[in-house]
Formats: C-alpha cells, sequence, structure tokens
C-alpha cells in the first residue's frame, strides 16, 4: 500500500515541478529515490539509482542516441541551409496570405514528416505565420496551436513513415518499422488534420464576426507577453531567453541563405523514400543468418525498423550538405547547434525511462500494472492506449510517456497482443498516436516553449491548442482503436 502511494506522490510531485520549469534531468533521479523512500526500502534507495536508474538509462541511449542525434542534425542543416524557408514560402506563394492557417499547418506538416524537428519548425516558421496572419487579420492567439497541429499531431504520430522518435520508440518492442498499420494511420492523420484544420477555421471567422483581428503585438510587447502570466514566466524564463536567441538565430540564417523548393525538398524526400526502401526492398531481399551468427544476441527483427531510420537519416544529412556546398555561411557551427541540440531531448527522455524503471522495481507497481492490464482483458489496445496517453500526460512528454510504459509493460502488451491475435503493428501505431493526446498538457515543456516563441500566454492560446492536439489526436486514436478491433491492421 505505502509503495503504490510512493508512486502516486512521486508521479504528481514530477508532473507539479515539471511544470514550474524544473529539468527532468534533476527531478526524474530524485522522483525516483524518493518513491524508494517513501516505500520504506531506505537501503535500496542509492543501489535502485546506481543500477536500476543508471541501466534504464544507458540502455535507452544505447537503443536510441543515433536517432536523437541524426534527426537534430538534420534539422538544423534544414534550417540554416534555408531549405526549410523556402519551403515555407513557396507553400505560402500558392496558397496566399487568405489561406495563413492552413498555409502554416501544411508547411510545419511537411517539414516534420521529411524529418525536421517540431522546434526547429516552431523556430523557422513562427516569423511566417506571423506575417501571414497579419496580412489575414487573423488573431495571432491562433498561430501556437496552427505549428502545433502541423507539428505536433498527425505527422508526428499517425502518417506511416514519419522518422519522429515517438514513430521509433515502439520498433524494439513490438518488432515492427515506422510504417507500422499505414492505412490506419493515415486514416487517423486524416482526422486529426481535418478537424484540427476545420476548428481553427471556425475560431478565425467567429473572431472575425465579432471584429477580433490580428490585433497590436508589437515587438516589445512580444517580448513582455510570458511576464503577464507569472505562474509560467517567473518559472520558465529561461526557456523564453533561449526562445528569443533561437528566433533572431533563425531570422539571420533565413536572410542570408537562398536555396531553390526543389532543392529543399529532397532531402525531406530521401528520409521517407528510403526509409520505404531499406524497409519493404532491401532488408527483406537480405540474408542476415551471418550477422546473427557474429552477434548472437543481436534482435535483428527488432533492429531493422531503427537501422533503415538511421540509413536514411545519414544519407539525407550528407546530400543536404553536398547539395549546399559552397554556400553555407558556417557548416562547422551548424553542425556542432544541431549536435547539441540532440542532447537535452535524449537525457530529458532517457532520464525519464530511468524513473520509469525504478517505479517497476517496487512492490506496488504490481498492483498499478495488473489494473492497466486489466483495464480491458479482452482488448489491450484499450489497455495500452490509457497507459500511454496517461504516462505522456503526467510526463508532459509523449516520448517519454511511451518510453517508460513500453519499458516497463512492453513486453505484457506484446504478450496479450499474441494471445489476442492482434497484430503488433496495431499495437505500435494505437501506442505512439494515444501518447501524442495528454503530452501537451499546461506543463508540457513544448507547449511553454511554442508561446515562449509566440510571444503568447496560455490564457491567450492554450484552449485551441488543446483542442488541435489533445481532444482530436484523442478522437483519431479512439476511431483507430475501433477500426483496428473491428478489422485488424491495414
Amino acid at each position: 500500500m505505502f509503495s503504490t502511494l510512493a508512486i502516486v506522490i512521486t508521479l504528481l510531485l514530477l508532473m507539479f515541478f515539471a511544470y514550474r520549469g524544473y529539468s527532468v534531468l534533476i527531478l526524474a533521479p530524485i522522483m525516483a529515490i524518493l518513491a524508494v523512500l517513501l516505500s520504506g526500502d531506505f537501503l535500496s534507495s542509492i543501489p535502485a539509482y546506481t543500477d536500476v536508474f543508471m541501466s534504464a538509462l544507458s540502455g535507452f541511449l544505447l537503443k536510441f542516441f543515433p536517432i536523437f542525434l541524426l534527426g537534430a542534425l538534420f534539422g538544423r542543416l534544414m534550417a540554416d541551409s534555408g531549405a526549410a524557408t523556402a519551403i515555407a514560402n513557396t507553400v505560402v506563394k500558392k496558397l496566399g496570405a487568405s489561406k495563413a492557417i492552413l498555409a502554416v499547418i501544411l508547411v510545419c506538416a511537411i517539414l516534420t514528416y521529411g524529418g525536421v524537428s517540431l522546434f526547429v519548425v516552431a523556430f523557422a516558421i513562427y516569423p511566417i505565420a506571423k506575417d501571414l496572419f497579419k496580412a489575414a487579420d487573423i488573431p495571432k492567439r491562433l498561430i501556437p496551436a496552427a505549428i502545433a497541429l502541423g507539428s505536433f499531431t498527425f505527422t508526428m504520430t499517425a502518417l506511416p513513415g514519419t522518422p519522429a522518435i515517438q514513430n521509433a520508440i515502439p520498433i524494439p518492442y513490438y518488432n515492427t518499422n515506422v510504417f507500422a498499420a499505414p492505412i490506419l494511420g493515415i486514416i487517423g492523420g486524416t482526422i486529426m488534420f481535418v478537424f484540427g484544420w476545420l476548428w481553427l477555421q471556425s475560431r478565425a471567422r467567429k473572431a472575425n464576426a465579432a471584429g477580433e483581428g490580428y490585433g497590436q503585438h508589437d515587438d516589445e510587447d512580444e517580448g513582455q507577453s510570458l511576464g503577464s502570466q507569472k505562474s509560467i514566466s517567473q518559472k520558465n524564463s529561461s526557456q523564453s531567453n533561449i526562445a528569443k536567441s533561437n528566433l533572431a538565430t533563425e531570422a539571420e540564417a533565413r536572410d542570408t541563405h537562398q536555396t531553390s523548393f526543389t532543392i529543399a525538398m529532397i532531402p525531406l524526400i530521401l528520409v521517407i523514400g528510403l526509409n520505404a526502401l531499406l524497409t519493404y526492398v532491401i532488408f527483406p531481399s537480405m540474408d542476415f543468418r551471418s550477422l546473427q551468427t557474429q552477434f548472437p544476441d543481436l534482435n535483428i527483427a527488432g533492429s531493422l525498423g531503427l537501422w533503415s531510420i538511421i540509413i536514411s537519416l545519414v544519407i539525407a544529412c550528407v546530400v543536404l550538405i553536398l547539395l549546399r556546398i559552397g554556400h553555407w555561411a558556417n557548416l562547422q557551427k551548424t553542425i556542432n547547434r544541431g549536435t547539441y541540440d540532440s542532447m537535452l531531448p535524449i537525457f530529458n527522455t532517457a532520464s525519464e525511462v530511468g524513473y520509469g524503471a525504478v517505479i517497476a522495481s517496487l512492490a506496488g507497481f504490481i498492483i498499478i500494472r495488473d489494473s492497466i492490464l486489466n483495464l480491458s482483458p479482452d482488448n489491450p489496445l484499450i489497455s495500452e492506449a490509457v497507459a500511454m496517453t496517461t504516462l505522456a500526460g503526467i510526463t508532459g512528454s509523449s516520448s517519454g510517456g511511451l518510453s517508460i510504459a513500453l519499458s516497463t509493460l512492453g513486453e505484457d502488451y506484446l504478450r496479450m497482443a499474441v494471445d489476442a491475435g492482434i497484430d503488433p503493428e496495431l499495437m505500435h501505431r494505437v501506442a505512439v498516436m494515444a501518447a501524442g493526446g495528454l503530452d501537451t498538457l499546461p506543463h508540457s515543456g513544448a507547449v511553454i516553449t511554442l508561446l515562449a516563441i509566440c510571444g503568447l500566454t496560455h490564457k491567450q492560446s492554450y484552449l485551441n491548442l488543446a483542442m488541435v492536439t489533445i481532444a482530436i489526436p484523442l478522437i483519431a486514436a479512439a476511431a483507430v482503436i475501433t477500426l483496428g478491433t473491428l478489422f485488424g491492421s491495414f
């Protein structure tokens, strides 16, 4: 009983302090040790950190570090080469200011589906979105929701082949790949895109009917708008400063680099195209018996999906560098920045995995685990979805929630899926889509950073952001679960 209560207390504290702006790097180990101490096992507190926590952290790094690193590097190369801006300008030019909301959504979707980090996209697209919304006289408060819809939702969790880390995390647990349950993913992604877009359009029309336009937002107001929200600004001032600094850097990159739309699209197409080619053509035709002999402990089926992402990102990065040879302002600086950009996200997520491993080692976790697994004994898809989105909400991170849930319950869910005759690909897609539900609660780092970039507050923008990143994605996940239950994986 005390052990279970300790888990609940530390989960709530983790969420509370994350909202207050404290780093998960220090929160996760503290909360893990506190859970052990509150359980009454004082002697095990240090070994729980050195052996359990750090082993799980290093295990996550071992599996996913290349994807975090290459993804961040690719995003930085796309931004600093001017490729991201070229794509944005072309889409905006084709659609025009009258379709500002759709233009922002599509630009963000193209970039994130092609492998560009959602944070890089937010920094690069905000200035363009600001000009578009101002020209169309659409309230600025809708910009975060438009960027989030294109970056945080269907291209991150639903569309088959997306190289987002969220789509890669289930691979070693379910022996799947990033194209798992492709048609169901497309259906779920379409629901998110269409209903999210219609929602934002309806909000814009309602604002227009009420006489609300873009509003007065000069540079000083944007820099100070976070200050009007005391519960956020005082606790996340460093994130706001980073946002403004990076925004200036992105503006400088846009002014100094020019590239064509065709060249800008080549690396994005390579990421998805090569991934599909490796997954469905090259790897299936190869004989891995010699490799299995050389590495007897290697899980070939669980590694192929990760290998295809790694190879695709490496080639896309190299091609992008070569395409812009002679036009880089400072290639060394870009590569270094891309490398450093990967450090905080992966160590944050790995720390959350370490916390989850310590929690899973406690006696009280058995009660929680059994309660979750028995939530819907005949349909593990429902239990899985609840576990993923709940932990994503607590950690404020879809990747963190996925990692904790799968590291502690992944084997159980795979067993349940096999027993119920459910394709692991369906389990993969539901897990990822569900994790993209409650991950954007107010304490989410992604939400706080996006609002800081846009110079807006939770009070101004969060309701619409939550609608397109929480409510509608959860509806889409429910639709995929229903279709998968009735017709299986497809």
